[in-house]
């Protein structure tokens, strides 16, 4: 029977890119965060006995003692097979160099040196509200009934510091006159800070007015009115409260300036430290030096030590053959670790080299920078840039960045001139909100015509975008807090 037309085996000879295992282990670790990366190491070194993590912060990576070379390995690998690599970091020079800043590429140990010096500092347990209220307490209540009404209270203090049970019902639980529990609950809000305790929004304001003595009759009525307040109607609070419109505008602007969870701080907790994972540093000649921050790094290191022992002693092709996979695994995670610092080092360096401005001059002169723009500098792919800029951090004598930093959107210039920053523009308009007058507030189409002049081309829509980013108010809302602060 002939066969369909146009149907038959064909061979075609091609190439087509093939993600191994190790492939994908090493792109992972390219985007992982010294945390992450630090135990992913760990656990690596927990597996593996040909792993030791290094004890001195001097010992390269890969590295170990003279004594205990790959030449003296012998643990049965065919020509050196599994002979551990101590290569070296690669460092650019030359042409990149040139065009870059002349970025100098090396791995900085104990915080980079040269005024990078790490800061080790301890930090004390953060203090809770309970606590605070719970020591206040101890302090003030002479009489040990009311103490330990007060103990119990405290207990119903929610995270935004007011009081969230009822006294009614804690009376009746601890057996006790609801006026002792009143009594109590007054002493918990004469504790600091002032507001705490309180049962509703108005009663924590009145507690703070009162700890400033700014409680008179007018503010009793005006906070009766805070539906008024809320939608910023000062000719109805003046004429609720019996004043004139400036004196209302100016005791809305004192409340404004209270704290509507006076517990609130008691309850976060502390922002982590930031580790930088590269170092920026001016060099006394001109130009900036680029380092890693080795103290930053996890250090494994071959463990030849071991090596001679475990290969001598394995026998069966089991053993052989796991010892040949702890081997292999191993070699690879040192040389992975080297190509992830290379990498990370000639990302930053391009970085420093396009933004120099910045690091010269300020903020103003962030350049506007693509992935593009970095992977073709670098003879990299963008993804391999995206991952390189995902939780890493470069301290510079500016402050410490996420790398992601420096890739800010373009901004068009007017009449065809050259791109600004999206972080630029930004700080240029709250330079213009900070230098208006008070009587004047700027409109968001006053700024963008402003902006227009200078030769940034943006829309009116775009300026309430980064105003809102900000945390800038409208104009109408600057007018109104600046006239009541005069």
């Amino acid at each position: 029977m002939a066969a369909a037309p146009g149907l038959g085996l064909r061979q075609r000879l091609g190439q087509s890119a093939r993600i191994t295992q190790q492939l994908s282990q090493a792109i992972g670790l390219l985007q992982l965060s010294n945390l992450e990366l630090r135990a992913y190491v760990a656990r690596e070194l927990e597996r593996n006995p040909l792993l030791e993590e290094a004890e001195d912060a001097g010992e390269a990576p890969g590295g170990a003692d003279d004594s205990n070379g790959p030449e003296a390995d012998d643990g049965g690998g065919e020509d050196g097979e599994f002979a551990f690599q101590d290569e070296p970091f690669a460092e650019p020079g030359g042409a990149f160099d040139d065009e870059y800043g002349g970025a100098v590429w090396r791995v900085s140990g104990r915080g980079g040196g040269g005024g990078f010096d790490a800061i080790e500092a301890t930090l004390a347990a953060p203090e809770t509200l309970r606590r605070r209220l719970e020591m206040q307490v101890g302090a003030d209540a002479a009489d040990p009934v009311e103490r330990a009404i007060c103990l119990h209270l405290v207990e119903w203090i929610d995270d935004a510091g007011y009081f969230a049970g009822d006294a009614a019902l804690a009376a009746e639980r601890l057996g006790c006159a609801p006026e002792r529990v009143e009594r109590a609950l007054a002493r918990i809000q004469a504790c600091e800070p002032a507001g705490v305790g309180a049962r509703s929004l108005r009663e924590c304001l009145a507690l703070q007015l009162a700890a400033r003595g700014a409680l008179d009759a007018p503010m009793e009525r005006l906070l009766d009115n805070l539906d008024l307040l809320a939608r910023r109607d000062l000719a109805g609070l003046a004429a609720r409260c019996g004043i004139g419109e400036d004196d209302a505008a100016a005791r809305v602007a004192a409340i404004r300036a209270l704290n509507p969870k006076p517990g609130a701080a008691f309850h976060g907790a502390p922002a982590p430290a930031i580790e930088p994972d590269i170092f920026v540093r001016p060099r006394p000649g001109g130009g900036w030096d680029v380092a890693l921050n080795a103290d930053a790094l996890p250090r494994p290191l071959a463990a030849r030590r071991y090596r001679a022992a475990l290969g001598g002693g394995a026998r069966s092709a089991a053993d052989k053959a796991w010892l040949r996979e702890r081997r292999q695994s191993a070699d690879w995670l040192l040389r992975a670790l080297d190509r992830r610092a290379d990498t990370i080092l000639r990302v930053a360096g391009a970085l420093v080299g396009f933004q120099r401005e910045f690091l010269d001059k300020g903020v103003r002169y962030l350049r506007p920078l693509t992935l593009r723009e970095v992977a073709d500098a670098v003879s990299m792919h963008e993804s391999t840039i995206g991952r390189v800029a995902r939780d890493k951090y470069m301290a510079t004598p500016r402050g410490i960045f996420e790398l992601r930093y420096f890739f800010p959107a373009a901004i068009p210039a007017t009449a065809g001139g050259g791109r600004h920053s999206a972080e630029a523009v930004r700080q240029r308009i709250r330079a213009l909100v900070d230098a208006e007058p008070a009587s004047r507030a700027l409109s968001d189409s006053r700024l963008a015509a402003l902006l227009r002049e200078s030769g940034i081309d943006v829309a009116r829509r775009t300026i309430a975008k980064y105003r809102e980013s900000l945390d800038i108010p409208s104009s109408a809302q600057r007018r109104r807090i600046k006239s009541a602060r005069i």
